[in-house]
């Protein structure tokens, strides 16, 4: 390969720099080509692009007068990289060149070049980074949106600065773009408050342009509004706000100077009191410091980056259809066995009435319609009786527990059963009841003589003359008013009532939420009470072992009724001390409470929570936040709905603001002794079982949780630090010659925790957790991602700053000036394909436990990709998530 130096200034290839102090050059030609060099007295920037076939190398040099450095490097593997970075060494630039040269010539004639991971070059990361408009804005389909929108939002031709933002596609940061377009203003010389179509083409093509320099001029001009080519500490400060603002980060708008002055100290060391458009693009080429316990393994990154997950397309429709129902089998087998069961014996229970009542003389006078009315009564009876097991949580905690039937029966899913057991009584009730007053009392009542003959020992010797004789008998009062309360428990327990959904009047609005569906829902005693009535005073059947409805509901109201007298007995022997309170922001409220003496549970479990200065009645569940070697029990409560409104006033009313060194907005801690307030009562009951308790399964575990939904996934956490704590504890006792040790072995050894919320604010709610994991776990047992959303993704230009802060803010600190702790927080949502995928690098042949507690949009999402990587990998992921 052969390398002559050319100073020629233009190339198709090349890009000038938009600094005074370098200029890009670059090598170019089939695997070979001249060195275009461009210098200025201090410093020059060298690239070399070398062609084999399809594949681009390039080595972009910054070149000093005594110093070379490589800032980039495009293309080639990890030889390669190794290569470019003896051109940094001491020789002379020539020797050095041509010995590079000579080592990529016999690399590209042996191989191609493969491409290397550019995310570790700092220019690399740079290159992704201010985009102003998404990749999919770029290009003539986006000017012809932009350009529409023109056309509606132009006043006389023109588009006022106000509506600038909403043209370009950034309507939800109009103060940001806003400064956008002030400054796309000021390098053209514009004064006016309005841009005609054509100069609004051209701010397009300026903010679109796909070059780094160009970006990095725009945002320059962003910070600095006098165009004097110098950003002051005050101009920092003012596009920190404002970079805030449009992020939705409050804390930092509000420590915006503290933060200016960092970068200020970190860019201008001499105190020259402005920086330049280099000090900033230095600061964006600096590669970012390590989130808390990544590994950055070459090889597992390149096997995560290799692998495909490309799923083969089957042309014929009966194999693809029945591979889709194999799969579905296969994941849902358990809900299905449980689903034909109950339907069988639902069908079987119809049929068998169905067929009796049609071999009696009652058929001959109402037909098909007595036989359904039966059929349906007897499917009612078993509903009845089966509906009320699904919510005896202490039976079914005590059987997923101590009991094996886990493998078989799906008790997570005992909610959802219960919902469809509700569906089968509201279709039993429908068919039941229509049968009887729409058909069977008319065809009755219009009966001749000699038909009605054979229904005299079941209504009397005189023919009921009117539809009311029906009604007012207890057989019909009582069925119309239970069908009446099961309309409003059913009605009332939908999710547009129950959360208040509906847009309703404020008269109306009153009789929704989450207190009327309790209400409601406890209007079942007087239901059942009726139900038993209604079964036992029958028009055609008269002897007492035939009126079978109390014996199908006495052994599940025992059972329930039990259950109920167990919670009441716990809960007031449960009563609890209030240990400390605390709110949050998002409408968070913390309580710690002591722990009852016997009270034993597992990460991942709930409880029962009342309070009697709010409802002596009502017991809501909230997931336990503490870990079981604690010596309290503490649950975060977020205030969604009118009794956690009420609560957290409660609360808030014993509360005082908190110091500097405390989290949250109030406190109230009665360790400390000092005026001690009047605490409202609190009882406890539990805890019960959930989905999160199984965690202790496997020996990998991938906790998912939204927002407020972190809360069981972060007593799973705690565990498994405790975990490590007792094991660093054991290891010294055994140093020491102590060998006593009965604790049964751990089975969780990696944790990966992915906590994605809203709110900046939210991770105060669990602060102190994420700093003791970051302390403790020295060998890198768990893996914290932290998701903030309302922060833009990285690499757009309007959390950009906010980038370059948060690396050096943790680069000095050790502390995320997002989220307040050590563990660094991440923009906008995660990738779900990627973190399944890098899961399933690091753990081949292992069953990795998915956990996931938080709204139901994402558990579609979440579910398919484990069932798409336990068939396509060797590692198997099995799925669980939350229900209350």
């Amino acid at each position: 390969m052969e390398i002559q130096e050319n100073h020629q200034q233009e190339s198709s290839w090349e890009t000038e720099s938009m600094g005074s102090r370098s200029t890009r050059v670059g090598f170019s030609g089939p695997m070979s080509g001249p060195l275009v060099t461009n210098k200025t007295r201090n410093s020059s920037k060298k690239s070399a692009r070398f062609k084999d076939e399809e594949e681009l190398v390039e080595i972009t040099l910054d070149v000093h007068d005594d110093s070379v450095s490589v800032q980039n490097i495009r293309g080639g593997d990890s030889e390669t990289a190794l290569l470019a970075t003896r051109l940094e060494k001491r020789p002379s630039f020539g020797v050095r060149l041509r010995q590079v040269s000579q080592e990529l010539k016999r690399m590209t004639s042996s191989k191609k070049f493969d491409r290397v991971d550019r995310a570790k070059s700092g220019a690399a990361r740079a290159l992704k980074g201010l985009k102003f408009m998404a990749v999919k804005n770029v290009g003539a389909e986006g000017w012809v949106q932009v350009e529409n929108r023109f056309d509606e939002l132009a006043v006389d031709d023109k588009l006022p600065k106000t509506r600038f933002g909403q043209c370009i596609g950034m309507q939800e940061s109009r103060d940001f773009a806003g400064e956008l377009f002030d400054a796309l203003a000021r390098r053209r010389g514009i004064t006016s408050a309005s841009i005609t179509k054509q100069q609004l083409r051209e701010f397009w093509e300026q903010i679109t342009d796909q070059s780094f320099d160009s970006r990095l001029q725009t945002f320059f001009d962003m910070v600095d509004k006098n165009a004097d080519g110098r950003i002051t500490g005050e101009e920092v400060q003012e596009i920190i706000a404002l970079s805030a603002t449009a992020n939705k980060l409050s804390k930092i708008q509000e420590r915006a100077e503290e933060y200016a002055a960092l970068i200020m100290e970190e860019l201008d060391p001499d105190n020259l009191g402005f920086i330049e458009l280099y000090n900033l693009e230095m600061l964006l080429l600096q590669a970012p410091a390590q989130s808390t316990h990544i590994t950055t393994d070459s090889r597992v990154l390149s096997q995560m980056l290799s692998q495909k997950l490309v799923p083969t397309k089957e042309y014929n429709p009966i194999k693809r259809g029945f591979k889709a129902l194999a799969y579905f089998v296969e994941d849902n087998w358990k809900r299905i066995w449980v689903i034909a069961l109950w339907l069988s014996i639902c069908i079987a229970l119809f049929t068998w009435k169905f067929i009796q009542y049609k071999h009696r003389a009652v058929f001959h006078v109402m037909g098909y319609c007595v036989t359904t009315a039966k059929g349906a009564a007897e499917t009612l009876k078993f509903n009845m009786a089966l509906i009320l097991l699904p919510v005896c949580r202490n039976t079914i905690t005590w059987l997923r527990s101590k009991t094996k039937l886990g493998m078989a029966v799906p008790f997570d899913d005992n909610i959802n059963f219960h919902k469809v057991i509700a569906f089968g009584i509201a279709i039993g009730v429908g068919l039941h009841a229509i049968s009887h007053l729409a058909c069977d009392f008319p065809r009755l009542l219009h009966a001749t003589d000699s038909e009605y003959e054979p229904m005299k020992p079941f209504f009397g010797d005189e023919r009921p003359n009117n539809y009311w004789w029906f009604v007012k008998g207890t057989e019909g009062w009582t069925g119309i008013v239970i069908v009446v309360l099961m309309a409003i428990a059913f009605t009332l327990a939908q999710p547009w009532f129950r959360r208040n959904r509906l847009n309703l009047p404020k008269a109306l609005k009153k009789l929704t939420g989450f207190n009327a569906f309790w209400y409601s829902h406890h209007l079942f005693v007087i239901v059942y009470a009726l139900f038993i009535v209604h079964g036992y005073y029958l028009y055609l059947s008269k002897k007492w072992y035939k009126k079978t409805t109390w014996m199908y509901v006495a052994i599940p109201v025992i059972i329930y009724a039990c259950e109920r007298l167990l919670r009441v007995f716990r809960s007031g022997y449960k009563s609890v001390k209030i240990l400390k309170v605390a709110v949050y922001p998002g409408n968070v409220l913390a309580l710690h409470v002591s722990k009852p003496q016997g009270f034993k549970y597992s990460s991942g479990q709930y409880i029962f929570v009342n309070c009697s200065d709010v409802s002596p009645f009502q017991w809501h569940p909230f997931s336990i936040t503490s870990a079981p070697g604690d010596d309290y029990v503490s649950v975060h409560i977020r205030t969604l709905g009118d009794w956690t409104s009420q609560l957290k006033a409660v609360f808030a009313k014993a509360c005082q603001p908190s110091s500097v060194d405390q989290s949250g907005l109030l406190r109230a801690d009665m360790l400390q002794g000092n005026n001690i307030p009047r605490m409202p009562k609190l009882m406890i009951d539990g805890p019960y079982g959930a989905p999160a308790q199984d965690y202790k399964n496997y020996e990998v575990i991938l906790l998912v949780g939204l927002g407020i939904g972190a809360t069981p996934l972060i007593s799973i956490l705690k565990d498994v630090l405790n975990n490590i704590k007792q094991q660093k504890d054991i290891e010294e006792d055994v140093e020491s010659g102590v060998t006593n040790n009965k604790r049964k072995p751990f089975a969780t050894n990696r944790a990966y925790f992915y906590w994605v919320t809203r709110e900046q604010g939210s991770f105060e709610w669990f602060k102190g957790v994420m700093d003791e994991v970051a302390e403790y776990d020295k060998d890198k047992v768990i893996e914290l991602h932290n998701y903030c959303t309302s922060v833009y993704e990285e690499g757009d230009a309007r959390s950009a700053l906010i980038t370059m802060l948060q690396s050096l803010h943790h680069a000095k600190n050790g502390v995320d000036i997002v989220s307040g702790t050590r563990v660094k927080t991440h923009f906008a949502k995660p990738n779900w394909r990627s973190v399944f995928k890098h899961a399933a690098v690091k753990h081949p042949g292992k069953t990795i436990g998915v956990f996931y507690c938080g709204a139901p949009g994402l558990v579609g999402e979440l579910k398919r990709l484990s069932l798409d990587f336990s068939r396509k990998t060797n590692t198997r992921f099995d799925f669980h998530k939350e229900n209350f």
